[in-house]
């Protein structure tokens, strides 16, 4: 084998993998492993975060059986052979789950060409060490609130992280145990499980908040999940609004159909759990009693509104914050069509003003609404000392409509659903935005008024506050009068403006 070929196989993966990696497909065949869309597109996040920031740190939350344990383990299993003093180890979530990954690396070792297999020292039930290069490859599961600890390695990965028993407790201790330099990996894949410490990585994830990034994987990235659906197979409204909105086949849909009923018991939002088409349904089995329904905002998301808003108002709101886990969220609506939200994280007061200043100088809007509790009695006075249009928000306040709400937060948020539902209306494409819509959940008070979930309940369920679906009911709290032509004026609804 020439250097070149060999350097190649060394700093290639994509190039390594087929050509000396081998796995036991679903029907048992060994063949080789050319990488499937799904962890072809793991790969390129990951290089791409290694390239920028000179390590990776990386959530994937994906479908069952889409391959992604076998690309980080291969991974793993390319960078501990062919490299010195590399150090890999793997938490999983039960014995037998850790027993079928080391077989699998075995695999990789075993099934590989004679002359790439590094010189073995010690081989065990969960430990492969390559003596030579002074690189191992361990497995261990996720029990004891001791694993993790003690251990020094560059390649991290947890498997069904969500599944963990003492999360918190392992990765604190895989967060000692990985140093914070150059060359390190830890990556942490999932089916989701509920609103737990998984979903609120993603969530910050998500935001931009600490280090990882979130790859996001569908199921429908999967050649195998379709079938051929049987001559009398109609979708329905929700299969052909589901279809639409993420492009999938019929065949695709007989096949989501089946795995429904005969491994569910009908139940989609299960299926969505085990099969998420985007990360908002992942963890829909766990927030069924949301305000806002998830496929309103995802209709929303995916329509193109074509006529023209002119005359509308336009309307900003804004939902501020400063130094804690909350973001400042800035939306602008006109009409029917909501821009893409901002954020802004750890800003103070004066910062936040010049950031909304920015923001209102470009966009000229008739109206700023800013959420006055908090930091926002302040950034509101300077705005309006700065002579922008603001009007003061305060979401514990009486509603107007106090027949139908309790509160201005309840008011706003019923407008903008009632803006959802008279559809057509645009929301841009926003994974955080969607998944702060259907946070919330809501009950009525004795005289059936709507009450929705407070900040301070949400973030004390270990959710992240909803500043970004905030931001945009915050455009529903004033009527503001519109700018069009007299003679289109009685025909205007303020609530649809």
């Amino acid at each position: 084998m020439s250097l070149e070929i060999l350097r190649q196989l060394r700093n290639d993966f994509t190039y390594y993998a087929p050509r000396m990696l081998k796995i036991v497909d679903k029907s048992g065949a060994i063949i080789p492993l050319h990488l499937n869309r799904a962890q072809l597109y793991a790969h390129e996040q990951m290089e791409s975060q290694l390239s920028s920031t000179g390590k990776v740190r990386a959530i994937i939350l994906k479908g069952r059986q889409q391959g992604l344990s076998t690309y980080v383990e291969a991974r793993n299993y390319h960078k501990t052979s062919m490299n010195k003093g590399q150090s890999a180890y793997i938490l999983t979530h039960q014995d037998k789950s850790t027993t079928a990954i080391f077989d699998m690396v075995k695999n990789y070792y075993d099934l590989s060409p004679e002359s790439m297999r590094p010189v073995t020292g010690k081989a065990n039930s969960n430990e492969l060490l390559f003596s030579l290069l002074k690189s191992k490859y361990t497995v261990g599961t996720a029990g004891s609130k001791a694993i993790g600890r003690g251990l020094t390695a560059q390649l991290f990965h947890g498997s069904e992280v969500a599944f963990w028993d003492n999360s918190d407790a392992h990765l604190a201790g895989i967060g000692q145990a990985i140093a914070d330099i150059d060359g390190t990996e830890i990556v942490l894949e999932s089916t989701a499980n509920g609103l737990n410490k998984f979903h609120k990585m993603c969530q910050d994830a998500l935001r931009g908040i600490g280090d990882y990034i979130l790859i996001f994987v569908p199921w429908f990235w999967e050649p195998s999940y379709q079938r051929t659906p049987d001559d009398d197979f109609v979708l329905d409204g929700e299969e052909a609004a589901y279809a639409e909105r993420y492009d999938v086949t019929i065949e695709q849909m007989a096949w989501r159909k089946n795995k429904t009923q005969t491994d569910f018991s009908g139940d989609y939002a299960w299926f969505d759990q085990e099969y998420p088409a985007s990360v908002a349904l992942a963890f829909r089995k766990s927030s069924s009693n949301s305000y806002l329904t998830l496929e309103s905002v995802e209709d929303a998301m995916a329509t193109k509104v074509t006529e023209s808003q002119e005359g509308a108002p336009k309307i900003m709101g804004v939902d501020p914050a400063e130094y804690g886990d909350d973001g400042t969220a800035i939306a602008k609506r006109q009409g029917r069509i909501v821009e893409p939200i901002q954020r802004h994280y750890k800003k103070g007061t004066m910062e936040v003003v010049g950031l909304v200043a920015i923001e209102a100088d470009k966009y000229k809007p008739d109206a700023i609404n800013v959420d006055c509790t908090g930091i926002g009695s302040g950034v509101a006075d300077r705005l309006s000392e700065l002579g922008y249009p603001v009007h003061r928000v305060h979401f514990g306040s009486k509603a107007i409509d106090d027949k139908a709400y309790s509160r201005r937060k309840d008011e706003m948020m019923g407008e903008f659903k009632k803006w959802l539902e008279d559809s057509p209306c645009q929301l841009p494409n926003d994974e955080i935005l969607k998944s702060d819509c259907v946070v919330a959940s809501y009950t009525y008070d004795s005289s059936r008024r709507l009450i929705i979930e407070s900040k301070e309940k949400i973030k004390a369920r270990g959710l992240p506050s909803p500043d970004s679906s905030d931001a945009v009911a915050l455009t529903f709290a004033v009527r503001i009068h519109p700018k069009q032509k007299p003679r289109e004026r009685s025909t205007f609804n303020w609530k649809a403006g």
